[in-house]
C-alpha cells in the first residue's frame, strides 16, 4: 500500500468569486460541477459512487476522509460519480483489513481531482449562506482569471437532464428468476442497495433504461415498478414523467425513491423546484404522518416538491414531512397503489429506520 502522496498546490474557486487554497488529492488536473456538502460521518465510498451525485463537487464536512480505505463490494454503482472532492484531512494510510486500496489510489485510477487541507467549516458556512453554486477545483498551473473563464462555461444544475448519462444502456436482471414477484426498475441512476433491498424480499428485477416506455417495461410482466433515484433537474424529464403517469393510471404498484419521488409528483401535475442547498447527510429527521413516528433518514437531493401544491391536490396525500424545514418527504396517490419518498430507505450509507418502506412495497404487490 502506498502510504504517501505527492502534494501540489490546489485551488477551489466558487462561482461568486470566492477562492480557497489547499493541496491536491487524486489526479492532477481541473474539474467543475455544482458544489454541495454532505454531513455524513461515514460511508464516503457509497457517496462517491452514488449516481445522484453526477455533476457535483462533493464537500465532506467530516474531518477525516480515507481513514478506512476502499472496499469494492461497497460501491453503489460501477464507477465514481462525483465530479470532485473537497475535504479537510485526506488520509492515505487506512486501518481496515478488508480494504482493497487507499482513496488516493482509487481517485488516481478513476481520474478524480480533489482538494484537501482547507477549512471546510468556512466553505460550508459560505455555501450554506449563499446557496448551492458551481465551482472549479484545479491543481494545474492556472491563473484565477483562467479558472473563472472555465467556470463561466459550466451549465447550471437547474434545467440539466443527467439521468440519461448514468442509466443502464441495456436491460439487465437482478436476483432469482424463480422469485415470487417480478419488479421492473426504471433506472434514473439507481443505487445497487435499492436493488438488493427488493431482491432480499423475494423479487426478481429487470432494470430498464430511463427512457424505456411503459409498454416496453410491461413485456417483463411485472407485479410492481420501482422508480429509482438519480441526478439532475426533475422538471426536464418528460419521458420519465409520462412513463410514471401510465403506471399510475394502470393501477400497478409503484414505489419511487428520491428522483423517482419527484417523477411521481410531476406525473400528478405537482411542480418541483431547486432548493437553496438541498439535503445531503445521514441524520435528517422525517415524520411519518400516517403512523406519527419519526425516522432518522439518509438523504441526497437538491430539488424538492411543492408543499403548497401537495396539500391542495385532490388526489395526492402528504405522508412524510421533514422536521427541519417542512419540505415534502413522502406522498401517496389516493385510490392507487403508488407511493414515494424523497429520502433513501436503502440506507447506503445511513440509518435503517426506513427499510419498512420496502416491506410496504412488497405488501402492495400481494
Amino acid at each position: 500500500m502506498n502510504r504517501t502522496v505527492n502534494k501540489f498546490p490546489a485551488t477551489l474557486l466558487l462561482a461568486d468569486g470566492t477562492v480557497f487554497t489547499g493541496t491536491s488529492i487524486g489526479k492532477i488536473g481541473s474539474t467543475t460541477g455544482e458544489i454541495c456538502f454532505n454531513t455524513g460521518m461515514t460511508g464516503y465510498q457509497e457517496i462517491f459512487t452514488d449516481p445522484s451525485y453526477t455533476g457535483q463537487i462533493l464537500l465532506q464536512t467530516n474531518v477525516h476522509i480515507g481513514n478506512y480505505g476502499i472496499n469494492h463490494i461497497e460501491q453503489e454503482s460501477d464507477t465514481i460519480k462525483i465530479a470532485g472532492l473537497v475535504c479537510k484531512n485526506f488520509n492515505v494510510p487506512y486501518s481496515r483489513k478488508q480494504a482493497d486500496q487507499s482513496v488516493q489510489e482509487y481517485f488516481a485510477l478513476n481520474n478524480i481531482v480533489g482538494i484537501t487541507d482547507i477549512d471546510t467549516r468556512e466553505v460550508v458556512r459560505h455555501v450554506r449562506s449563499k446557496g448551492a453554486m458551481n465551482a472549479i477545483i484545479s491543481s494545474e498551473n492556472k491563473t484565477i482569471e483562467e479558472l473563472k473563464a472555465e467556470l463561466a462555461a459550466v451549465p447550471s444544475m437547474e434545467g440539466l437532464e443527467l439521468s440519461s448519462t448514468v442509466s443502464t444502456k441495456e436491460t439487465y436482471y437482478f436476483g432469482n428468476e424463480n422469485a415470487a414477484k417480478r419488479v421492473a426498475v426504471l433506472d434514473l441512476g439507481v443505487k445497487q442497495n435499492i436493488l438488493r433491498c427488493i431482491e432480499e424480499r423475494g423479487a426478481y428485477l429487470a432494470v430498464f433504461n430511463c427512457k424505456s416506455t411503459f409498454e416496453e417495461m410491461m413485456q417483463f410482466k411485472p407485479d410492481g415498478f420501482m422508480i429509482s433515484n438519480g441526478p439532475g433537474d426533475p422538471a426536464v424529464m418528460p419521458y420519465a414523467v409520462e412513463t410514471v403517469r401510465k403506471i399510475v393510471e394502470a393501477g400497478i404498484p409503484l414505489f419511487g425513491i428520491c428522483l423517482g419521488h419527484q417523477m411521481l409528483a410531476e406525473s400528478q401535475g405537482l411542480h418541483t423546484f431547486k432548493m437553496f442547498n438541498g439535503h445531503r447527510g445521514l441524520n435528517h429527521p422525517v415524520k411519518n404522518l400516517l403512523t406519527g413516528k419519526c425516522e432518522v433518514t439518509s438523504q441526497n437531493h437538491g430539488f424538492g416538491v411543492s408543499l403548497e401544491e401537495t396539500l391542495n391536490h385532490p388526489t395526492v396525500e402528504l405522508t412524510h414531512i421533514n422536521l427541519n424545514d417542512n419540505t415534502v418527504e413522502g406522498i401517496r396517490i389516493k385510490g392507487k397503489k403508488a407511493f414515494s419518498v424523497q429520502y433513501h430507505p436503502e440506507a447506503a450509507p445511513g440509518p435503517e429506520d426506513s427499510r419498512y418502506l420496502f416491506d410496504d412495497f412488497m405488501a402492495l404487490m400481494n
